[in-house]
């Protein structure tokens, strides 16, 4: 293994990045295969999901029936293009960017609160630039959160003078990952924000801090949660839809239409479903916003047990390989970055899927790399290069 082995991430000449994709031990040797092809699979099946809820929806895809198909997978190819400018940066040279990094990110956020922001569905977490073309920021506050902790918690560990993080430590990077949470929670997005408490959560725990740590913290978010709702601060649509987890019966017609309709379309779907394009349920259009939140229920009715199932095993291949990079990754940078992608995905995947089917309160939150929705599919890509680099920057015997 030579100095030039970590080249393809920004330690050496682009030209012998490229070059040494034709060695023996290239880059394409080394990525991680199966992760990729699932990635890729969830994405692929995406776009017909994604095609199967809108063909008929004339109301939304300007009469045409490949609009939003063609618009998933054009933000398909541009987040592998942005998975593949990650990897060749490399998580390394990023963790040098972090503060940039997390600079923009905060201004993206705080642009949503000013009149360039958009508020879709209740909540004000968009910047719309027009041609059918909007930003969600937020997005990608989660990857700025993960690289901005992994950098202040591994700092002095990585460099042998701590064993693991100090107490002052783990106070700066929590202090680094507030700012965004408080000003994404005045949009309100209540689901990003409870995404990126389970980041945080993640992060600390592959960073070796203090267990008092997390358990302070699960502490301090179910005050938090008990003071939010004592002081009104969620709007209405967001009480409602706790309202409708509580008690699905409460308004079938009302606040509980979405979840009970999703229920009936997984439900009518059996163990192979009705076949691709023929679910009574989507073409019916009985279920709100089915390409993006509830995209779930499109495979639980059209592709069956079998189908959905296949779409939590792929999502389980990704965490699966992303747990072997965070544990054989050689510094703790590396296992941070990956374990707070394992958390954001684990969670975001779980409360999807859960509140599709009632055991999860609704809140929004897009289904990694399936759900329509360009800022998502970006962010999930990048995440997915930051993984690739971790594997790939480990020496050979490792």
């Amino acid at each position: 293994m030579t100095g030039n082995s970590f080249s393809v991430s920004g330690y050496g000449p682009a030209r012998a990045g490229w070059t040494r994709i034709l060695a023996r031990d290239s880059l394409a040797r080394r990525l991680d295969w199966p992760m990729l092809f699932a990635a890729t699979a969830l994405s692929l099946i995406g776009s017909l999901l994604v095609y199967s809820a809108t063909r008929n929806r004339t109301e939304i895809n300007q009469g045409d029936p490949y609009y939003f198909l063609i618009r998933h997978l054009m933000n398909l190819g541009i987040g592998l293009a942005l998975m593949v400018g990650t990897l060749w940066l490399g998580h390394r040279a990023l963790r040098n960017a972090v503060p940039v990094l997390y600079g923009t990110s905060l201004l993206g956020v705080l642009l949503v609160l000013t009149p360039l922001g958009a508020t879709i569905n209740g909540s004000r977490n968009w910047i719309v630039f027009g041609g059918g073309f909007s930003l969600q920021p937020a997005e990608f506050v989660k990857i700025t959160i993960i690289l901005g902790m992994a950098m202040i918690l591994a700092a002095r560990v990585d460099a042998g003078d701590k064993p693991y993080p100090d107490h002052r430590t783990v106070l700066q990077s929590l202090g680094l990952a507030t700012v965004p949470i408080l000003i994404v929670l005045l949009m309100p997005d209540l689901g990003t924000v409870l995404a990126m408490v389970a980041i945080i959560l993640g992060v600390l725990l592959a960073s070796g801090a203090s267990n008092r740590w997390i358990f302070g913290l699960l502490t301090t978010g179910v005050i938090g949660c008990v003071a939010i709702w004592q002081l009104h601060i969620l709007d209405e649509y967001q009480i409602n839809r706790f309202a409708a987890f509580a008690n699905p019966d409460l308004d079938p017609a009302g606040v509980g239409y979405n979840t009970n309709q999703a229920r009936i379309a997984i439900g009518s779907g059996g163990l192979t479903g009705a076949g691709l394009f023929h679910g009574s349920q989507t073409t019916g259009q009985f279920v709100p916003e089915q390409q993006t939140d509830f995209v779930f229920t499109v495979a639980g009715e059209e592709l069956g047990f079998l189908g959905a199932g296949l779409i939590i095993l792929l999502l389980g291949v990704i965490l699966w390989r992303a747990c072997r990079i965070a544990r054989d990754s050689t510094e703790l940078y590396g296992t941070i970055v990956a374990a707070g992608i394992v958390a954001w995905f684990a969670f975001q995947a779980f409360e999807n899927i859960g509140m599709t089917l009632g055991i999860m309160p609704v809140t929004g939150l897009p289904l990694p790399f399936v759900s329509y929705g360009g800022s998502s599919m970006f962010a999930v890509w990048v995440a997915i290069g930051l993984l690739q680099s971790i594997k790939v920057q480990r020496p050979m015997s490792a």
